[in-house]
């Protein structure tokens, strides 16, 4: 985000304002002094402040995480490590995960303080598909993957919503997407076709895709963009 916008949306004046006042260095970031308007930086993780007062954007805020497997996905957990605490603790105030990842399992999360639209994103009603890489002990059939694309018995009263299921180039791994969160839902799957899942990662969330320079344990915040296409996928 350009430091004009930064400073605007927090409140500090105008664009036109804050664009003198950078000029005039007293707007710092991480201690140093900047004064180019399209200075570029981080809400999340630079500390910026003017005239000696720091400052930070109202409203919620948005991350993508690639989760590593061990931790579960919980704001606190007197055991286990949480996903909050890969998060130093200046920005773990109302954050939570939207939905989770099992503690063996790993890849892309979203965690959030915007409760509304992780009512939306986890909601089997706005057919959200989420998108595994799976890592099977047995071979899968082309038989298998119509049975996961059509739905299967997992137990429970309803059958598994249509999922969409394919093949890699090996007969053990392959990806699939599903719209529901039901408990242990992909592994329960694959159970009913009489395999069981080695390895799970997830790959994609909606219109988004797990950052590959992200590695495991490591964060960054989603841009205004990725937010945007979140809530178009929502409002369907």
């Amino acid at each position: 985000m350009r430091i004009d916008k930064f400073l605007s949306n927090a409140g500090a004046g105008s664009r036109s304002q804050v664009k003198t006042d950078l000029k005039k260095g007293l707007v710092l970031v991480n201690g140093q002094a900047v004064r180019s308007a399209d200075f570029q930086v981080n809400p999340a993780a630079d500390t910026i402040t003017f005239k000696g007062k720091e400052l930070c954007l109202p409203g919620n805020r948005y991350y993508m995480l690639n989760k590593p497997m061990g931790c579960v996905s919980a704001t606190e957990d007197p055991r286990e490590q949480t996903v909050l605490d890969l998060f130093p603790a200046e920005l773990r105030k109302d954050l939570f995960p939207v939905g989770r990842l099992d503690k063996d399992t790993e890849g892309l999360l979203l965690l959030t303080t915007d409760g509304a639209l992780s009512h939306q994103l986890i909601s089997p009603k706005k057919e959200i598909y989420k998108t595994y890489l799976v890592t099977c002990e047995k071979s899968v059939t082309k038989e298998d993957l119509l049975r996961l694309e059509t739905g299967v018995n997992i137990g429970e009263a309803a059958l598994t919503l249509p999922a969409k299921a394919e093949a890699t180039d090996d007969d053990h791994v392959i990806y699939l997407s599903i719209c529901e969160g039901r408990f242990h839902q992909v592994k329960r799957m694959l159970q009913a076709t009489c395999n069981k899942v080695t390895r799970l990662k997830r790959v994609s969330f909606g219109p988004l895709s797990l950052d590959t320079s992200l590695k495991p344990g490591a964060y960054r915040v989603l841009s205004e963009d990725e937010v945007a296409l979140l809530r178009n996928a929502s409002s369907k």
